[in-house]
């Protein structure tokens, strides 16, 4: 069979290119596409429920993240960016290229959050397999499975696991598959719907450190997780979904910011709590403030923005002396909560 690299798809995609793991030059962001994948009004139904409703949405090279509570409509997304379901309105393309034709599905790959291998093959032979099954000849598809199996940590950190059944492989170890099979043909796309889940502390840091290289490297990686802390140590950049309308993007802090009559939770530690707390209940935007057991206040404020201003005066009119002050709901956990409450 003949290798994919030599359909004519695009200029770009007829020059030769190293495979990315093993890239020796990181490529400027600006280098490639302004737009990556374009959705341009897109509903989705099934039946008499809504998937996606009226969503447009660029994705750039980079990481993305996607929050959103359960049937929020980010499956749905990701599974109309990969072509899997045809919008009902507007239109989904990558690179300019319908997303649901083969020749837009050439440049993606797709990280599901549903496990579906053989589970009789080796990890090595599942990732060949879809080597071969994309048209890479044998030879060429066993060296980019060792390849993509190296970079996803599989060879130099798990030795022979990848020549055992994949029957008996960990979630971890499943997840590193799922990966290798997506990076085997060096898309420029990855769509990711749970990767980091399932996954120990030490692998969770290998596979944001591999995110933020193919990030460098001028890839475009939309990363599904319920694991928002984990997501917010990825990427500021994240996509809010409720209700299958696009809620917010941008970043978690710029989004927090857009809710200025959203109640605030800060926590202030001073020398002098009690004349701190009288100072601060004559402030118009103090709703409540609560004593902690370590002798520290939580302050909730009305308007975060007007409230800061008015505490430095407070503090240099006053001369507090403050040890520490912390935004609590400040993270992408409280963002979303926020969001989908309005």
């Amino acid at each position: 069979m003949n290798s994919p690299t030599n359909i004519a798809l695009t200029p770009q995609a007829q020059t030769e290119r190293p495979p990315l793991w093993r890239s020796p030059v990181e490529v400027p962001l600006t280098v490639r596409y302004d737009a990556i994948v374009l959705f341009d009004h897109v509903s989705k139904w099934y039946g008499p429920v809504i998937g996606v409703n009226d969503v447009t949405l660029e994705l750039r090279p980079g990481i993305m993240g996607l929050v959103g509570a359960n049937g929020a409509g980010k499956t749905t997304l990701m599974r109309l960016a990969v072509g899997q379901l045809r919008p009902d309105l507007g239109t989904v393309h990558v690179h300019g290229i319908a997303a649901q034709s083969a020749r837009a599905k050439l440049r993606l790959g797709w990280c599901p959050d549903v496990d579906a291998f053989y589970e009789e093959m080796s990890g090595r032979q599942f990732v060949s397999v879809m080597a071969r099954l994309f048209g890479f000849d044998r030879r060429e598809a066993r060296r980019r499975a060792d390849e993509a199996l190296d970079f996803v940590g599989m060879n130099n950190r798990i030795g022979e696991s990848t020549d055992r059944p994949i029957r008996g492989y960990s979630k971890g170890m499943r997840q590193r598959i799922k990966l290798a099979q997506a990076l085997v043909h060096d898309p420029e796309l990855l769509i990711l719907d749970e990767p980091l889940s399932g996954i120990d502390p030490v692998g969770r840091h290998d596979f944001i450190a591999l995110f933020h290289k193919l990030a460098a490297r001028g890839k475009c990686l939309l990363v599904s997780s319920h694991e928002l802390e984990a997501l917010e140590k990825l990427t500021d950049q994240v996509v809010v979904m409720a209700r299958g309308r696009i809620a917010a993007v941008g970043t978690i802090s710029r989004i927090r910011e857009m809710f200025d009559d959203v109640p605030l939770s800060i926590r202030i530690d001073c020398t002098d709590r009690r004349r701190l707390s009288a100072a601060l209940l004559e402030l118009d935007d103090v709703t409540a403030i609560e004593l902690g057991d370590q002798g520290q206040l939580t302050v909730r404020a009305a308007n975060p923005k007007r409230f800061f201003k008015e505490l430095a005066g407070v503090i240099l009119e006053e001369n507090f002396d403050i040890r520490h002050l912390e935004i609590l709901d400040e993270s992408a956990s409280a963002v979303l909560g926020y969001l989908l409450a309005r």
